[in-house]
């Protein structure tokens, strides 16, 4: 609530205190709820919601956002309204205006969420290029999500695809699409990537026999567009971020994270797995939050907290449209809570097992952290199994190895099909935004 007492400070220095008008003074009424709201005492049951709508409204008055409804004859040195208008504002008249503008929202929220209702797989003409479907062939889908990826290479080719998801809601989707096609063709698997050897043992699936692999990391759209599952910065909801949907009881969730981390760990975080450049003060303040107010509960709390670290900062996306400024903050701790990157290195592992020889492999990732280990796996520049963390091999400009030592060093078992990474066209970009940052990589297994 730290941000919601800031705000509400910020909203008192438009009205100042009219000491002739006594106890009729709207500055020092506003002052004295506003001090009593945000006491000790009451600071666990404040409703953040409800706070940000007594802000806006109030705000809206101080702004005298209502001067072409209600005409100005005469000003009040506290509030800036005339005596009409400070005595319309709680009226009969203004709540059903208030009531109908807070329709018209409702109605702009539920049409941008049924725009999200079908998903939309991202680069798929790209993806059934690379991967190129033919009959008989055997495919694995490492993130089935909603099942866009799968149900194409599924019409493209008579072939089978064996769908994984740690996500028990994606789970039932391929399960649903299984029905929908003959049986053997869909083979749905519950699991992480970790889990993938002893779930592909118990269906016959040995090593070196899949002709095709596809990743499409990162966050669902299904999983951000519902506020419960704490991903999404726009629907408020308890924070969660846990991909496995409670399926393991044992799994951290970004709350438990929040609450217990200390300031330390907290700018590790978001400085490493959300290259945030706030992190400093964004855990400094949290951590304030913790012990003089409250944990932090729920993604709109967070939103808040991290925008009073962001004063009249302006964020932007990659199709310069304004991006808030918690994005990096709620990516670090889904990657953090998810064990993302440890398992998108496994993953890239088995995909090098379960492969045949000149077997495809097609990664698509949305931020850097995810790609820079994707690509130093297909260029053979990692260190025991695990993508290299330094981008230069060498460091010594002194240090000369023979042609043999640095071709063992350079081995890998993968040759890349696109030399340079593919993008959406613009026209998917336009009508599906979530694809802007997509990047594709596509390789072929070559020993």
């Amino acid at each position: 609530m730290t941000s919601q007492y800031k705000k509400f400070m910020k909203l008192i220095a438009k009205w100042p205190v009219d000491a002739s008008k006594g106890e009729r003074d709207l500055g020092k009424f506003i002052r004295d709820k506003v001090k009593v709201a945000f006491e000790a005492s009451n600071k666990d049951n404040l409703d953040s919601e409800l706070c940000t709508r007594q802000y806006n409204s109030l705000n809206k008055l101080a702004d005298n956002f209502y001067h072409n409804k209600y005409k100005r004859t005469k000003f009040s040195t506290a509030t800036g309204l005339s005596i009409e208008e400070c005595n319309v504002i709680l009226s009969n008249e203004v709540l059903e205006y208030l009531k109908e503008e807070n329709k018209v929202l409702l109605r702009k929220v539920h049409t941008k969420s049924m725009e999200y209702k079908d998903h939309t797989p991202v680069m798929l003409n790209e993806v059934i290029k690379y991967l190129n479907p033919s009959d008989d062939e055997l495919f694995i889908d490492m993130t089935f999500g909603a099942g866009g990826h799968t149900k194409k290479i599924l019409d493209t080719a008579n072939c089978k695809v064996i769908t994984l998801d740690r996500d028990p809601v994606a789970y039932e989707k391929s399960l649903s699409l299984a029905e929908n096609y003959s049986k053997g063709r869909v083979t749905p698997l519950l699991g992480k990537f970790s889990e993938l050897p002893n779930l592909l043992k118990q269906n016959g699936v040995k090593q070196s026999s899949v002709d095709g692999i596809l990743f499409d990391f990162g966050c669902s759209s299904m999983q951000l567009d519902t506020g419960e599952r704490g991903f999404s910065i726009s629907k408020n909801g308890l924070l969660d971020m846990r991909m496995d949907a409670g399926r393991d009881p044992n799994q951290i969730t970004a709350r438990e994270v929040l609450a217990t981390a200390n300031e330390q760990e907290l700018y590790k975080i978001f400085k490493i797995y959300g290259e945030e450049k706030k992190a400093a003060k964004i855990a400094q303040t949290i951590i304030q939050a913790r012990y003089m107010i409250k944990n932090i509960d729920t993604t709109q709390e967070l939103v808040d907290i991290v925008d009073s670290c962001c004063p009249d900062e302006i964020r932007l996306d990659k199709l310069q449209r304004p991006q808030s400024n918690a994005t990096k903050v709620f990516q670090s701790l889904r990657i953090f809570v998810n064990n993302e990157l440890n398992e998108l290195n496994y993953g890239m592992i088995l995909a090098k097992y379960y492969l045949k020889l000149n077997g495809r492999l097609v990664t698509i990732c949305f931020h850097s952290l995810e790609d820079t280990i994707v690509k130093r796996h297909i260029a053979g520049n990692i260190i025991n199994d695990t993508a290299n963390p330094v981008p230069l091999r060498y460091l010594s400009p002194m240090l000369v190895q023979d042609k043999e030592t640095i071709n063992e060093f350079l081995d890998t078992p993968w040759k890349a099909i696109n030399k340079h990474v593919d993008v959406p066209t613009d026209d998917e970009v336009e009508n599906n935004p979530r694809s802007r940052s997509a990047r594709l990589r596509a390789a072929i297994k070559v020993k």
